[in-house]
């Protein structure tokens, strides 16, 4: 199997009567005394300006918006390792591919094995393995040096839908959630499953606390449920959306949960300890982000936060990346391009670049424009 990144594809024109509008929705209202935690990509002095427009290069990537190739089906979603090197991505054609994440963006290796489609991945905290969720009811644990399979874990008895890792402590740690009404952990280092959750209905969507002792649950009761993992039963439950939650992502401090859900809207968490929910003093629901959309197709649609925390996105239906800023809730970038729905967006954890892959069996990787 080939792959390839095309060169300086940039996101099409709008059209003709549209031609005036900037990609740039809002401008972001910063405060001067504010530093801007994202850090920028340094070229040699030869080229940090454009010749084409004269704009600055903000990374490392070889133009300003890079197309990937290769997919033979429509890609569901994608990760960038913790140190921003790599990204990889998941398809309906049951394959990941390894892709360098600056310069061209060359595909390093090709990950097979499951035989179905990949519905979710994930890097562990050490850069050293990628666990993938497939539809084939089993979960992947390869090496992202040699791309091997070094690990399979059977247990779940329907489609698995979500993976995440513990980003704290033990690399091998890993949550699942599946269509068999479970949520089990996983440890690469032993065989078999270390822990189920049972719920009444599909898990959709999973995410794991930083310190790796709750498991965040969505699923097609439109609630976000916490589970203590050392007593191993559910703690808490949050409601507010009104269809299935298709994602859940972690905010970089721990301390907020962002879900997608087919309701078409986003929506952050408050999850931090005491947090008075019941008697109504302050709600665990804290903002709602409007814009994207959901389809018939009923896709589980990606969220993610930025590196720093102040900007979220997420799959939308509409064909669009559609961007917000977490602390305002206003919609900042509109960035066209994709020719079907687009299953998942995500921000590289070290420079101002994001990447989208899409139903049409694309991936584009493309930096932002300053605020």
């Amino acid at each position: 199997m080939t792959a390839a990144a095309d060169d300086a594809v940039a996101y099409p024109p709008p059209p003709d009567g549209d031609r005036d509008e900037p990609s740039l929705k809002r401008q972001r209202h910063e405060d001067p005394n504010e530093t801007n935690q994202v850090a920028l990509y340094a070229p040699p002095l030869e080229d940090d300006v454009d010749q084409h427009n004269g704009n600055i290069r903000t990374s490392s990537l070889a133009e300003p918006t890079m197309k990937l190739s290769g997919h033979k089906g429509s890609v569901y979603c994608l990760a960038y390792d913790p140190q921003g090197e790599m990204l990889c991505s998941g398809s309906f054609d049951s394959t990941c591919l390894l892709w360098k994440a600056g310069g061209k963006c060359e595909n390093l290796n090709v990950l097979s094995g499951h035989k179905n489609a990949i519905l979710d991945l994930c890097f562990t905290n050490d850069s050293e393995k990628i666990f993938t969720a497939s539809a084939d009811y089993n979960l992947g644990v390869y090496d992202s040096t040699t791309g091997e399979r070094i690990k399979r874990f059977m247990g779940h008895s329907g489609i698995v839908n979500a993976v995440d890792v513990c980003r704290e402590g033990s690399a091998s740690l890993a949550v699942s959630a599946s269509d068999d009404c479970t949520a089990r952990l996983w440890d690469a280092r032993v065989r078999g499953e270390v822990g189920c959750f049972e719920d009444e209905y599909q898990i959709t969507a999973v995410a794991y606390a930083n310190d790796g002792n709750v498991v965040y649950t969505g699923g097609i009761d439109n609630t976000i449920t916490a589970w203590d993992v050392r007593q191993m039963r559910k703690s808490m439950g949050m409601k507010g959306h009104t269809d299935t939650i298709t994602y859940l992502s972690l905010n970089p401090k721990g301390t907020h949960l962002l879900s997608n859900s087919m309701d078409g809207t986003l929506r952050t968490w408050d999850i931090r300890p005491f947090v008075d929910d019941a008697a109504g003093k302050k709600k665990r629901h804290e903002k709602t982000f409007v814009g994207g959309t959901h389809n018939a197709e009923k896709g589980l649609l990606n969220c993610s936060w930025s590196a720093d925390g102040t900007l979220v996105t997420g799959g939308s239906a509409d064909r669009i990346v559609h961007i917000w800023d977490e602390p305002s809730a206003e919609e900042l970038y509109v960035l066209p391009g994709h020719n079907g729905c687009v299953n998942a967006a995500i921000f590289h954890p070290k420079e101002n670049v994001v990447a989208s892959a899409s139903s049409d069996k694309s991936i584009f990787v493309g930096e932002l424009s300053q605020m």
